[in-house]
């Protein structure tokens, strides 16, 4: 068995090894959504690493790599290790093995999400000095059971590009995860729907999604124009864009009461939750 980075690795033989890893879990991804996922999040294949055996991935933890907060982080995109091969102690080997080489290229801190029910991945995490920095909250609905609630039909909707939502920024309630931020919805643009909510000509409140996800990455609304159904229309926008059944906003901060009445109000429970963990170098 070999660790090795994953800048000599085709797709399709990551995606099997992704594929397998996952192969026993409820939540299972197709070849688009996998690799929508990793360029949003920054997959960087050459500070990516892998255990083979021969030429099949056994076990992996793929990073992605930019700023977060300021400062050069590499992101936990996704860590597996097939099922056979469980037990042994590969992805801690694996983290390991990479510190040198993020260390070597600049990187400054380790970023991950994990559920907060797992608590051996927790345990294993915190042996490693990794600390608790936020509690995120997860929501998930059909879009039949979601209640749009009172929505403001004077404000116009329009489509606007990723320089109005990198404006918008100062309107979120917290700053986003690394998943959701603006360097990440910037990656992904091209498959990400972004709408503006606008009232005398000035913008409002936002929101950006995927379509074929079902992924409401960011929505929020200016201060001074809250409880105006804003949220709502922009909620019920998002909605008919959808091409997916349900609808789901992820690692939204335990701290922001505002957002979580407002998917309360609307119908859209919570159903898991996280905690953002970090690794200073």
């Amino acid at each position: 068995m070999e660790i090795r980075n994953l800048g000599n690795t085709d797709f399709d033989t990551l995606f099997c090894g992704f594929e397998r890893a996952f192969s026993d879990y409820e939540i299972h991804f197709g070849k688009d959504e996998v690799r929508s996922m990793l360029k949003r999040r920054g997959y960087n294949p050459l500070l990516s690493f892998a255990a083979f055996e021969g030429d099949e991935i056994v076990a992996f933890t793929l990073n992605g790599t930019g700023t977060f907060n300021g400062i050069p982080t590499a992101y936990d995109t996704g860590t597996g290790t097939v099922k056979e091969y469980r037990g042994q102690g590969l992805a801690q080997r694996i983290f390991t093995h990479s510190l040198p080489f993020l260390r070597e290229a600049g990187i400054r801190q380790y970023l991950l999400e994990v559920l907060q029910d797992n608590r051996k991945a927790i345990s294993v995490y915190r042996k490693m000095n990794f600390e608790v920095t936020r509690e995120f909250d997860c929501f998930r609905q059909d879009v039949g059971k979601i209640d749009t609630g009172k929505t403001n039909a004077d404000c116009t909707i329009r489509q606007v590009s990723t320089d109005s939502i990198r404006l918008a920024q100062d309107c979120c309630d917290f700053i986003p995860s690394w998943q959701n931020s603006r360097e990440s919805i910037e990656r992904g643009i091209s498959g990400l729907m972004c709408l503006g909510a606008f009232l005398d000509g000035e913008m409002a409140g936002h929101c950006v999604f995927d379509v074929h996800t079902g992924d409401l990455t960011q929505i929020a609304v200016q201060s001074g124009f809250r409880r105006k159904g804003i949220a709502s229309r922009l909620l019920q926008e998002a909605m008919a864009c959808m091409k997916t059944d349900f609808i789901k906003i992820l690692n939204i901060s335990q701290e922001s009461r505002t957002m979580h009445q407002f998917l309360e109000n609307r119908n859209i429970p919570l159903v898991s939750r996280q905690f953002e963990m970090t690794l200073q170098f």
